[in-house]
Order: structure tokens, then sequence, then C-alpha cells
């Protein structure tokens, strides 16, 4: 299950950063280069890991509110590498953990709705 978890929110990480480059390609008018984006789409893929490896809670509050604290952690580390520049990034972290998060409670909670088998 935890296999199934961490694959979903790593997905998860790898399609908010593809969406997360557009952002910044847009915002920063096609100025900035590959290594800034690909540093951008990693930190999501980064997220994804993060919150994938968490314990699967119960409660989706609990998991959203999760998410966007994870979010906001690991955002600081690409935040930081702008100098403190690129706000946006570092505030839409928060937005895609909750996301992420309640993409993976989602999926949770349906494997626990149908009943296991002995395959």
């Amino acid at each position: 299950m935890w296999k199934k978890r961490l694959l979903v929110a790593l997905v998860s990480g790898a399609i908010l950063g593809v969406f997360c480059i557009i952002g910044a390609m847009v915002r920063f008018q096609f100025e900035k280069d590959f290594f800034y984006l690909f540093a951008l789409w990693y930190n999501r893929l980064l997220m994804g890991l993060v919150i994938g490896v968490c314990p699967t809670s119960k409660k989706l509050p609990m998991s959203l509110l999760r998410g966007a604290l994870l979010g906001i952690f690991v955002s600081l580390a690409f935040f930081a590498s702008t100098e403190f520049t690129d706000v946006i990034s570092f505030a839409v972290g928060a937005v895609y953990g909750i996301i992420i998060e309640a993409v993976v409670f989602r999926v949770d909670s349906r494997r626990s709705e149908v009943p296991a088998t002995d395959d």
C-alpha cells in the first residue's frame, strides 16, 4: 500500500512540476535557463517524495494541513537558492503540497473501501 502512495505522490509531484515550469516560463518571459527550471521541477518531485513517505492519515483536514506545511518546508530550499526572490514559487509550494496530499488521500481512501483479497 505504501508503494502505491509513494508512486502516486511522485507522479503527482512530477506533473505539478511541469505546471510549475510553465508558470515560471510565463512569469519570467522565457528568460530562465534550463537549470533553474529543472531545479524547480525537481523541487516538486522531492515534494512528492516527502509527502509520499509520510504515513496515511485518516482525516482529510489534517492531511491537507500536513501537505501545506511539507510543501512550504520543501519549497524553502528552492526559495533560498533564488536568494529569496521567487516568492510565487515558494507560496505555490504550499498549494502543490495540498494538491499532492489530496490526490494521495483520495487514492488511500479508495483503497480502504475495496475489500482485501488474498492474492
